[in-house]
């Protein structure tokens, strides 16, 4: 069986990977896909090269015209995800958080002042959005989360803290999930709230979290009383956690993911070209192993995609790619370590590490790919329960 896109999609691909190639800023510190090294500099080109993604009206390709989308097809936004993913489209948080998160989820949930107020800030590039989520008490299992908010007139005054905030230093705006009744079970009682100019909000303080690779993307968010307009709440009171889901299903697709581990792939390919004989003889088998591997997260994201082109909503199947990408992302760099021999071991601050050290430091940072967006183990129980349907222990 051969899959293809069709002519339109195609051109459209040739299309988006010319704008890519042409505007894709140099990085101006060493970089490896990700930007876990990105500066300040960095960041600043990132935030033009959405501009112009706005300017031509590709920010958001998925959503409807109406709220400043693009109103693409679901084999569309495949093409645009691929591209961006292959050729490694820096982002700010506008994109990831703004137009795959926030964004939809206004979209279903939102009131018509507040699609108005935020949805074109998203498009525009203004916004640059950050998820407070977990807790240091509460990441699996989120709905036991703690962070209080309470009533008070036309304000929620919140007190508690959140982690793991992704790039919450650079962020100006923050969605949450917090607790507006304490005495409800634990999925209820829950509240959405978007927090606006977080950089200037009294009470509200973002602190540095540095992980394993010494890089700085997480952050501990705490709230001090802070006062956020009851306005800014989206849904009802109390119904927070079904807004929250909701997100979290735009959240896991992957096909981007994929895209970028295939570009890793075909660097490690021609650098095993470029090596001698011995070598070649010693890694070309576990290589293709990985290639194979690829093609079969490849065509899980496609199977996504067809699920949500037909009209249905894909479910345990987002997790079957959730885990599959996740762990294969973990063998791709761990086994460019041992292609580069010792020297693989190299960090980016060595200048004579191949890569620029991105192999360790992309490894480093797939550790935790297992973790975030719901561990492994949890996203296994969904497939077993909603896919296999087993019954719950």
């Amino acid at each position: 069986m051969e899959l293809r896109f069709s002519e339109t999609e195609e051109t459209l691909r040739g299309e988006v990977r010319q704008f890519l190639l042409d505007n894709i800023p140099e990085p101006a510190s060493t970089e490896g896909p990700g930007g876990a090294r990105e500066n300040e500099e960095d960041f600043e080109n990132a935030v033009e090269f959405n501009r112009k993604l706005a300017d031509r009206g590709w920010i958001a390709p998925a959503w409807p015209k109406e709220y400043g989308g693009l109103g693409a097809s679901i084999y569309e936004q495949i093409v645009f995800n691929e591209e961006f993913g292959y050729h490694g489209a820096p982002d700010t948080g506008t994109r990831g958080f703004g137009v795959g998160m926030i964004g939809p989820t206004l979209i279903i949930h939102g009131s018509d002042e507040q699609k108005a107020e935020y949805l074109p800030k998203i498009t525009s590039g203004e916004h640059i959005w950050c998820q407070g989520y977990s807790e240091p008490g509460s990441g699996s299992d989120l709905a036991s989360l703690q962070t209080r908010a309470v009533r008070d007139g036309d304000d929620y005054i919140i007190n508690g803290q959140k982690i793991w905030t992704s790039g919450g230093h650079r962020a100006n705006q923050m969605f949450c999930l917090v607790r507006t009744d304490p005495d409800a079970p634990k999925h209820r009682g829950i509240s959405f709230l978007l927090i606006d100019d977080i950089k200037n909000t009294p009470g509200l303080s973002v602190r540095p979290l540095i992980n394993m690779a010494g890089r700085h993307h997480f952050n501990e968010v705490f709230f001090e009383d802070v006062r956020v307009p009851a306005k800014n709440r989206i849904g009802e009171e109390n119904r927070g956690w079904y807004v929250g889901m909701t997100l979290l299903d735009f959240e896991r697709s992957g096909i981007g993911t994929t895209a970028g581990q295939r570009k890793t792939l075909e660097g490690m390919t021609e650098e095993l070209q470029n090596g001698s004989a011995e070598e070649r003889d010693r890694y070309r088998l576990g290589l293709s192993d990985l290639v194979i591997s690829n093609n079969v997260a490849k065509y899980l994201g496609y199977r996504i995609g067809h699920i949500q082109a037909t009209g249905n909503v894909p479910n345990y199947e987002a997790s079957v790619i959730k885990i599959f990408q996740s762990e294969l992302g973990q063998k791709i760099y761990n086994y460019g370590i041992k292609m580069f021999g010792l020297s693989g071991q190299l960090i980016p601050e060595e200048p004579t590490a191949p890569w620029q050290g991105d192999m360790p430091e992309q490894y480093l940072l797939a550790v935790p790919s297992t973790i975030y967006s719901g561990t492994n183990e949890i996203q296994r129980n969904i497939i077993a329960t909603r896919g296999l349907g087993l019954p719950r222990s």
